[in-house]
């Protein structure tokens, strides 16, 4: 008999209606300007900076290059991400991970991209927040030319280890106050560009793409440039990541705002170097030169306000891509908190102590934001390429125009793959950092998901109902010492009828375990973010039953909580009698002992696996050592689990050249 399927009343997916995602508030506008825009938002910092510091000041590149910037937030943001890309949300979530789950079952390889993007993103994670808030702490030299830099880097390093610390109470307490100080950003950030577009309104002019146009073909050395420029729409991708939170509606109609706000600083700015013409930029950021004299102090503390919150943005977009690279096989199973009730909102303490290592060390090599500058960026267009070939999967298998679909992409690939070889001449100059973070990452992602394809081929699986009078004689044999009145196995079986014949052994061989009632249990994640659902099957009645979960990838592992969920439905519908099976304890209603067993598998050294596989399984089980043990991750209460180590694969001893001889 297999139970109704429960639910947590989320149903399949979060309740994230398309209605409900494309619906506009004043309330969501605002949370959205807190949470999503930190990163693209304080990139006027340094985007010009970047471009026009190699050089003595040209009017030919400051206008090409104040086009180029116009033409790619409206390209590469506003086209393909907010309009296109936004469209493809995984039950109201969005993200690159996201995107691979609505598509990974249509092709294998689909999960390089996937890996690529995913690590190179994090990579980004880690080279943000040193570069934006380096960015804004300098602005202290032009009121304190005395600051030295060493002072301005344990200044940044002070600021970015107060907010990892922060990570772990939560900020739920703080981000109610982000929307409103974003808010505050943006409408500095457009007034400050419009008091120096009034100043020489001839900087419209840069509207044209013309310009653009001239800078890339007609210039020498131009191209290179799209290099620096690309930092303009490094915070793209953020906007798709943040889908869940903040809703479609919300995001593209604050965008316009805040679109209106970047290109009206750009082009202030502009007017700013423009006046320097001819000579060099040296020390000077055509940011704060903006901002009257008496105005610097409260300057430098918005902007170093609002790159605290890009930074946090990022670090949360950070956990949340790792919990759903968890829950998708491609990263060890770390634990994992829940610091509020707020939905959606976790924290993975490996990753905030990873992530802070990564920036220190990021703030201690290149100390200065212009040296960061020439590292940033080559790893988010491998990011934005990934996504291009999701998208664009995305796109062809939900049946759009084919011809569509081949112009998003040959138009796409030609923007993102010129930024990438502007980028690339990065590389030397520090590049390589980003590229070797993002390395690491994808190789362990590589590892966990090649590790995991090969446990799923070498697990054998036997019929369940094959043991079941067997199952039922060993409950009911008082000749073997009762091991636990339920026993509860944590099951790879994702098909009702089987099991794994590694519990049959434990069960049977190992050393025989006896108990009143058997349970199998199986999670299955799936690619709807919120489902809460499980189903029972019941094999005999009273002795062995196999339930199966089905959860989402953003949902909490706490199969203790749910199981229990199981039994109380079980037993107001009558299913299952709970109580202790001794005398002494059933007329007083005591409820029986629950034992779980996990199986932890282990790399026997007498295997036959080919030499790839057998080093991506020793590379897989080494990473693993340092990793929580599978009960742990299972959300089990450790003093009722019993772990056992179990070999990966099992050979029967062939061609073994032992001879025995007569005892003298």
């Amino acid at each position: 008999m297999e139970s109704q399927l429960h639910s947590n009343g989320n149903g399949n997916g979060n309740g994230h209606g398309h209605h409900h995602l494309d619906k506009v508030s004043a309330a969501g506008l605002l949370v959205a300007l807190g949470i999503i825009y930190g990163d693209i938002g304080t990139s006027p910092l340094y985007v010009l900076k970047a471009i026009a510091g190699t050089e003595p000041i040209n009017e030919e590149i400051i206008f090409g290059a104040l086009s180029c910037i116009i033409w790619t937030l409206t390209l590469q943001t506003t086209v393909k991400y907010v309009i296109l890309t936004l469209r493809a949300d995984n039950k109201g979530e969005g993200g690159i991970l996201a995107l691979f789950a609505l598509v990974r079952r249509h092709a294998k390889w689909l999960t390089i991209p996937a890996i690529l993007g995913a690590s190179a993103l994090l990579a980004d994670g880690i080279i943000t927040p040193p570069i934006s808030v380096t960015s804004a702490i300098e602005g202290l030299r032009i009121k304190f030319p005395e600051i030295t830099q060493d002072t301005i880097v344990e200044i940044v390093i002070g600021i970015l280890s107060a907010l990892f610390i922060l990570q772990i109470l939560g900020t739920k307490r703080v981000g109610f106050l982000f929307g409103p100080f974003m808010m505050i950003w943006f409408s500095m950030l457009a007034t400050l560009g419009l008091m120096w577009i009034l100043k020489d309104p001839s900087v419209l002019k840069a509207v044209n793409p013309a310009y653009a146009y001239d800078l890339l073909v007609r210039h020498p050395g131009g191209f290179w440039l799209l290099g620096s420029v690309f930092l303009c729409t490094t915070g793209a991708e953020a906007l798709y990541s943040d889908l869940g939170h903040c809703g479609r509606g919300n995001i593209r109609i604050s965008w316009i705002f805040v679109k209106l706000c970047l290109i009206l600083n750009y082009l202030g700015q502009g007017v700013y170097v423009m006046s320097l013409k001819g000579q060099m930029l040296g020390d000077h950021n055509p940011f704060y030169s903006l901002m009257p004299e008496w105005f610097l102090p409260i300057g430098i503390f918005i902007a170093t306000s609002a790159a605290i919150i890009a930074s946090q943005a990022l670090i949360t977009g950070s956990f949340t891509l790792i919990s759903e690279a968890i829950r998708l096989n491609f990263w060890p199973k770390v634990k994992i908190n829940f610091p509020s009730d707020h939905k959606g909102q976790i924290y993975v303490p490996s990753i905030n102590i990873l992530l802070w290592i990564g920036c220190v060390a990021v703030v201690l090599y290149f100390k200065e934001s212009t040296a960061m500058e020439a590292a940033y960026g080559l790893a988010i267009t491998l990011t934005m390429l990934m996504t291009t070939i999701l998208m664009a999967y995305y796109l062809y298998a939900k049946k759009y125009n084919m011809w569509g679909v081949v112009a998003f992409m040959l138009v796409y690939f030609a923007i993102e793959i010129s930024f990438l070889i502007a980028n690339l001449e990065k590389f030397p100059h520090g590049g390589f950092v980003s590229l070797i973070i993002g390395g690491l990452i994808a190789f362990v992602m590589y590892i966990w998901i090649k590790a995991f394809n090969i446990k799923m081929r070498l697990t054998e699986y036997e019929k369940l109902d094959k043991y079941t009078e067997s199952l039922k004689e060993l409950s009911s044999d008082i000749t073997v010492p009762k091991y636990a009145t339920h026993l509860v196995f944590m099951s790879n079986a994702s098909r009702s009828s089987e099991i794994e014949n590694k519990i049959i052994y434990s069960i049977f061989q190992k050393r025989p375990k006896r108990a009143d009632v058997y349970w199998f249990v199986h999670v299955d994640t799936v690619d709807d973010p919120y489902t809460m659902e499980y189903k029972v099957m019941t094999i005999a009645d009273d002795d062995v039953y196999k339930v199966n979960f089905r959860l989402g990838f953003r949902v909490p592992n706490k199969i203790n909580l749910y199981f229990r969920k199981v039994l109380e439905d079980m037993v107001k519908c009558g299913e299952v009698d709970i109580r202790s099976r001794y005398e002494s304890l059933n007329k007083h209603n005591v409820i029986g002992d629950f034992r779980f067993v996990v199986l932890e598998k282990f790399l026997s050294y007498d295997n036959e696996l080919p030499l790839w596989e057998n080093l991506i399984m020793k590379a897989y089980f080494f990473i693993k050592q340092y990793t929580p043990s599978e009960d742990k991750w299972f959300g089990l209460d450790t003093s009722a689990v019993k772990v056992e180590k179990v070999p990966l694969v099992i050979r029967p001893t062939e061609n073994v050249g032992l001879k025995r001889i007569p005892w003298n």
